[in-house]
């Protein structure tokens, strides 16, 4: 068997020897360009997961109760016009009412007077 001792020579090629570094460097390479990867996406992964977190407990009911607010706000304005108009539901309702009294009254009123003046 061989001795190897600290005078022991290698023969090897200049060629091998630098593909061989080569190879080392280019592995290397690739494995810090993978770590620096997975640490990106796990970094992405976290702040998602914050944002998620975050988002559900705001929930969606506080938008759907900010969106509810403003439809009735401006259902509110609509009929604020609509009143100081005279254009509301009821008060259309009303006036047509009181127009059919009126007509009624006026009706009856000539009827009494044409009673009164013997006139039938």
């Amino acid at each position: 068997m061989p001795r190897v001792s600290e005078n022991t020579e290698v023969a090897l090629p200049l060629r091998n020897i630098i593909s061989m570094v080569a190879a080392a460097s280019l592995a290397t390479w690739a494995y810090f360009g993978l770590i620096e990867r997975l640490n990106t996406l796990e970094t992405s992964r976290e702040l998602m997961s914050a944002d998620l977190l975050k988002k559900s407990e705001q929930t969606t009911t506080d938008s759907e109760q900010f969106m509810l607010i403003e439809h009735i706000a401006s259902e509110l304005e609509k009929l604020q016009t609509d009143i100081e108009s005279g254009k509301a539901p009821y008060d259309q309702q009303q006036k047509l009412t009181l127009e059919f009294y009126e007509k009624r009254i006026s009706n009856l009123e000539q009827n009494i007077e044409k009673l009164r003046n013997g006139d039938h």
